[in-house]
């Protein structure tokens, strides 16, 4: 009995406060139960589905998945970040031996698939309809499927468990190739989108989640015309919209106001007091990590990077004036980061200035709560913004994407690209037909409106490796201290961290590491 409780701890027991609804995220799941007696009630099939959900606050599988930007021309991680060693990695210190952020990258994702195999393995014992169990495992397939995606984009081809193991030799096994875990993750993607209600957002996987994972995968491959249907479906279904108000997208009180979460499709939810983004005495989650602490600071390359109200650059513009360079810029840059000289003030309007130094010129404010300020150590226990996966200006430029690949420049590629452009107070003039009208220059262009819709939120680097530019853009940047930073063809995928091959003899290191 009790090694059953250990099993059973080891799955859900680290994690004792998750759950996807709001409204459930303080029941906490039990921490020690025996697996001949659980799974007797819907019930007990509910609460370890709220163990599944819980591991995805799990580094960056959460919040922590916006430092994925300091690996990228977007951002500079300062000094010892809570992703420790971020900063050796954009300057050529990638190892199997480097501690922090590799480690977790491989192992978080493989703590949710063993989670996810457990319930997979067991949930057919529990007293429910089969109709409901589908919904259940399409719920944990679909959380399976972004595991293994996180995985592949990052080590390429790696072991596939299927299984919740029996014993410790049972995941000692060679990793799959990179072709053979997308099919796996489209097998499961599939399930889902076929098991999953069609229905908003509701702290739940949906349909929609699914199918926007899915077309992510997809153009990830560059299967541009498997995608493109993918996403028109989601965007004839008008499940989602775009929200009415960009900064709110990204703070605790709008992600609960439905002019605002429609564009959410899928999220790391968490929920303060009883379960915040941090709980542990001093740690303090986004609020004072990137707000009190600033460990992220956007480049300048980034700031330069906005066009100006009349959508040209700012070399074209005859509104750019150098003694204020980021006056009359697109609306985004100013609610993603804070600018020079720029005053925050919290809800009362009092002034704030408690932030670290800002060493790049620039601090990140997308994801910040100034209504919390001044931010200090009690901060943690009323951080809980959710860390947003997947949101439908996603689904827009996703298809403005494939579709310019597959045809060229269309009526509804524009149409895409103008929507997220001239969503609610943002009102970003119309992309500029005769100057991006050929494919090359409109992909481009794409490539451009995605770095600055989603810039700090963790996608860039991911970006930058599936359009084969990192190891391009990324020299073309130095750090604050003057460091070049660095990116290899061979970075493409990452090598797997020491521990992992002393664990596992059958798994074979990447190339060149």
């Amino acid at each position: 009995m009790k090694n059953k409780n250990i099993i059973w701890c080891a799955v859900f027991g680290l994690l004792t406060f998750g759950s996807c609804k709001k409204d459930f995220l303080d029941k906490n799941p039990l921490n020690s139960v025996s697996s001949e007696i659980f799974w007797a009630s819907e019930t007990d099939v509910q609460t370890a589905l709220s163990g599944v959900y819980s591991r995805l606050q799990q580094n960056f599988l959460g919040y922590e998945r916006v430092y994925l930007d300091a690996l990228s021309d977007n951002a500079f991680p300062y000094q010892n970040t809570n992703q420790a060693n971020l900063l050796e990695m954009t300057t050529g210190s990638i190892s199997p031996g480097l501690g922090g952020v590799l480690p977790n990258l491989y192992s978080s994702p493989y703590r949710a698939i063993t989670s996810c195999n457990y319930f997979l393995d067991n949930v057919d014992r529990a007293p429910v309809t089969e109709a409901k169990k589908n919904v259940y495992k399409a719920e944990v397939r679909f959380i399976r499927a972004l595991a293994y995606f996180d995985l592949v984009q990052n080590f390429g081809g790696v072991p596939i468990n299927t299984n919740y193991p029996k014993t410790v030799d049972e995941v000692k096994i060679p990793k799959s190739t990179k072709e053979q875990v997308y099919a796996f993750i489209q097998q499961d993607l599939d399930f889902a989108i076929a098991n999953l209600p069609n229905e908003k957002y509701n702290g739940h996987a949906v349909k929609g989640s699914a199918q926007g994972i899915k077309a992510r995968v997809l153009i990830t491959q560059q299967k541009w015309a498997e995608a493109v249907p993918v996403l028109k479906e989601i965007m004839t279904d008008n499940k989602f919209a775009l929200s009415n108000n960009y900064a709110a997208l990204f703070k605790t009180s709008g992600q609960a106001t439905a002019a605002v979460n429609t564009e959410i499709m899928f999220s790391t939810q968490y929920l303060a007091p009883t379960n915040p983004q941090r709980t542990s005495p001093g740690a303090g989650g986004m609020d004072i990590e990137l707000g009190w602490f600033s460990l992220i600071q956007p480049y300048k390359d980034l700031a330069d990077d906005y066009e100006m109200t009349d959508g040209k650059p700012s070399a074209e513009s005859p509104l750019f004036s150098a003694a204020n360079p980021y006056a009359n810029r697109d609306p985004r840059l100013d609610l993603t980061m804070k600018l020079p000289n720029e005053i925050w003030r919290n809800s009362t309007n009092v002034i704030w200035n408690g932030f670290t130094q800002s060493f790049t010129g620039f601090l990140m404010e997308k994801y910040l709560d100034l209504s919390r300020a001044p931010i200090t150590s009690a901060t943690a226990t009323l951080t809980d913004q959710d860390y947003i996966h997947l949101r439908y200006a996603d689904i827009l430029l996703m298809y403005a994407e494939a579709q310019n690949e597959v045809s060229g420049p269309d009526a509804t590629v524009y149409k895409a690209i103008n929507d997220v452009r001239q969503r609610v107070g943002i009102a970003m003039p119309l992309t500029d037909q005769s100057k991006y009208g050929t494919q090359v220059a409109l992909r481009n262009y794409i490539r451009h409106e995605r770095r600055i819709e989603f810039a700090l939120e963790g996608q860039r680097y991911n970006d930058l490796k599936r359009w084969n530019i990192a190891h391009i853009k990324l020299p073309t940047l130095r750090t604050p201290a003057g460091t070049t930073l660095i990116f290899e063809t061979k970075n493409y995928v990452l090598p797997f961290p020491a521990s992992e091959l002393d664990n596992n003899p059958k798994l074979v290191q990447n190339p060149n590491y």
